[in-house]
């Protein structure tokens, strides 16, 4: 399993985190995702083998959310 960490801009509102959860756990190959509204964090965890976190980030980015930094570990 491949975790990330995703640093966007700052998120606005509280129904973003929601937006985000479901658009990233609906990926297949997508096991965990966590929003952290105060720090503008997404964390995941999935299966690079099933998708990528550059895949992730353009899910992310579709929403209209702008990715500033991507740690994967």
């Amino acid at each position: 399993m491949t975790k990330a960490v995703f640093q966007l801009e700052p998120l606005t509102c509280p129904t973003c985190v929601k937006k985000i959860e479901t658009a990233l756990t609906n990926q297949d190959g997508v096991d965990m995702v966590k929003v952290l509204f105060n720090s503008s964090k997404v964390k995941a965890e999935f299966d690079e083998k099933v998708v990528e976190h550059g895949e992730l980030e353009t899910i992310i980015e579709k929403l209209g959310y702008t990715v500033k930094g991507t740690k994967v570990s």
